[in-house]
């Protein structure tokens, strides 16, 4: 796949702006014009609408993310044979809409891989600071918003940036989404005029996980992110949205849940000028919601720190012994 662009005749994939940043050479990268023409054994893929080749013996869903707007739970990703399930919650919301049946073959616990670093002591906090020019003296401050449209950044969110650093207390980072519903500002550009020694925006398309890693606090407002920050148990402060809310609330095939977790693991800055307060705040007592956080990262979310072993174990012993057999009989 790759970065995606919607045009006028379709979308176009950034295949080298997406996997750049991971560090593979150019020849292991290939193009969806160039997958279409290929035959594979695995397919992977994170989404809901899959870029396929030409043919897989398997295709295997391992998601995006998982956040209260449940994005993933709809009838256009069921074409797969197997599903690497994020977590309870996560299964029990395509189990209630019938989309998955109780013990289905198809659902493989594996958890969520990319937030493997968060948790296993891979990551080191102060070379990660120092990558972007902070030092990590102050608190360090994460903004994320997610991609949606009326996101808080397209809404409220210069202002809330604005007020955090007249504040003077944090180091700030600024992580724009990578692939934004609404294109028409490139945030990465246009906020690099908030930038100082105590402020530093992130380029969209870096991995968010080891700013996550790093931040004292996390400021965001419906993306996929505050969930999988719960796995380290610190302050989340949300920027309310309520237009995005109720975009997602009358959406088709809408699983909008503010009910179960929602934004319980946090506290709500109802404006925008409310955000050093509630930041303040959330620090203060930076355990106020532990409790529920605890709760809500186990409720999320299978294996965590561990996941990709979860997901190599049942590949060794559930699918390549399978696809083996098949390639020796295809031989005789």
């Amino acid at each position: 796949g790759g970065q995606r662009t919607k045009t006028a005749d379709g979308y176009v994939y950034d295949e080298k702006a997406m996997y750049k940043p991971m560090g593979l050479p150019d020849e292991a990268v290939l193009s969806v014009d160039a997958i279409r023409e290929m035959d594979f054994d695995l397919l992977f893929s994170a989404h809901t609408k899959l870029i396929s080749p030409r043919s897989a013996r398997k295709r295997i869903q391992i998601f995006h993310g998982i956040s209260f707007r449940n994005k993933a739970v709809r009838p256009e990703n069921m074409g797969c044979d197997h599903y690497f399930v994020v977590g309870p919650y996560m299964l029990s919301r395509f189990e209630s809409v019938g989309l998955l049946k109780a013990n289905d073959p198809r659902v493989v616990k594996v958890g969520f891989m990319k937030t493997d670093a968060l948790i296993n002591g891979s990551l080191d906090r102060q070379a990660t600071l120092t990558g972007c020019g902070l030092k990590g003296e102050r608190p360090v401050i994460l903004y994320a918003p997610t991609g949606a449209k009326q996101n808080s950044l397209e809404t409220v969110g210069e202002e809330a940036i604005r007020n955090l650093l007249e504040a003077d207390q944090y180091e700030l980072l600024i992580k724009p989404h990578d692939h934004p519903k609404n294109t028409d500002i490139d945030w990465a550009s246009y906020l690099k005029r908030y930038e100082s020694d105590n402020c530093r925006v992130i380029a969209p398309h870096e991995d968010v996980i080891p700013y996550l890693h790093c931040a004292d606090l996390l400021i965001s407002d419906a993306s996929s992110v505050v969930n999988e920050y719960s796995l380290l148990d610190r302050p989340v402060v949300f920027l309310d949205t309520p237009d995005l809310l109720e975009a997602a609330r009358t959406a088709n095939h809408s699983m909008l849940d503010l009910d179960t977790w929602g934004r319980d693991g946090g506290l709500v800055a109802s404006q925008p000028s409310d955000v050093a307060r509630v930041v303040e705040q959330s620090l203060a007592d930076p355990k106020q919601l532990s409790s529920v956080r605890q709760k809500m990262a186990r409720d999320l979310f299978f294996n965590p720190g561990h996941a990709t072993d979860a997901a190599m174990q049942w590949l060794a012993e559930q699918v390549l012994p399978a696809l083996d057999q098949k390639k020796r009989a295809g031989h005789r």
